[in-house]
């Protein structure tokens, strides 16, 4: 998708919600949520998506991981705007705010830990990043930067490029770490940004997670920021997938999320 037609969608996307959904007020009333204009200088983000079927298999305390029984795809973890974080405490989100978007939500974005709830898991993610992106027109309210998401999550169809690929999720086939980037490329490119990682599970590297850089405008790639430091890292089991590696795509197990091919 171009950089204009990006900014064509978010131009349409934010003139069809304004008039019936408008939470926080056009950009330049940003200041009466006490947004600091320091936090209004990142130039990129991160999308980032998880495979549920290996997420809980970094988790301290495995017992704690849940796959809701309707997850079969790859879900959010988060949109995160670079070298920005907690903007704005004061910005306040509820649940009515994303009524109409929660089946979506529900599906795509779940919380996979039994300790919160999906509308907990996106609070957290609206006051830690949405409050930052909230700087860019087109995102500036949980409405609009939740919208947002999930177009860029029907937009990196990572579940299809893997399918069409014939790489399927299994507990004894594995792949080669470039069959995997290969079966991305079309899908989210070549960027060097692109992380691919993965988890050591039992001298096993397993897929585990995508992080994909974008500019402000949402277009893919991203030459402004560095990544470190910049983003939340929930263990440091997860680490890029060896180039030389074969990498194994574990298969969802909602009656033992932590232990899949156990």
């Amino acid at each position: 998708m171009s950089g204009l037609l990006m900014m064509a969608l978010l131009t349409v996307l934010t003139l069809t919600l304004e008039s019936d959904h408008w939470t926080a007020g056009p950009p330049e009333k940003i200041q009466n949520h006490s947004i600091s204009p320091r936090f209004c200088t990142w130039q990129c983000l991160k999308l980032t998506l998880q495979w549920p079927g290996s997420f809980c298999l970094g988790l301290k305390n495995s017992s704690q991981c849940r796959i809701p029984p309707n997850i079969q795809n790859w879900t959010i973890h988060g949109l995160w705007p670079l070298k920005a974080h907690t903007c704005c405490r004061c910005w306040p989100i509820f649940h009515s705010d994303l009524k109409e978007l929660d089946p979506e939500l529900s599906q795509l974005w779940p919380s996979l830990l039994k300790t919160h709830s999906s509308f907990l898991f996106w609070k957290d993610e609206w006051i830690k990043h949405g409050s930052c992106a909230a700087c860019v027109e087109g995102m500036n309210s949980p409405l609009l930067y939740f919208q947002i998401c999930l177009k860029l999550r029907e937009r990196f169809d990572i579940d299809r490029a893997l399918e069409d690929a014939g790489i399927k999720p299994s507990c004894n086939q594995s792949y080669q770490s470039d069959e995997v980037k290969h079966a991305l490329a079309p899908v989210i490119g070549d960027d060097p940004g692109v992380q691919i990682q993965c988890i050591n599970e039992k001298g096993r590297e397993v897929l585990v997670q995508v992080k994909i850089p974008l500019s402000q405008n949402l277009t893919l790639g991203c030459l402004h920021e560095e990544d470190q430091g910049t983003e939340p890292q929930p263990t440091q089991l997860w680490h890029p997938c060896p180039h030389d590696s074969h990498i194994f795509y574990f298969p969802i197990k909602h009656d033992r999320p932590h232990q899949p091919c156990d």
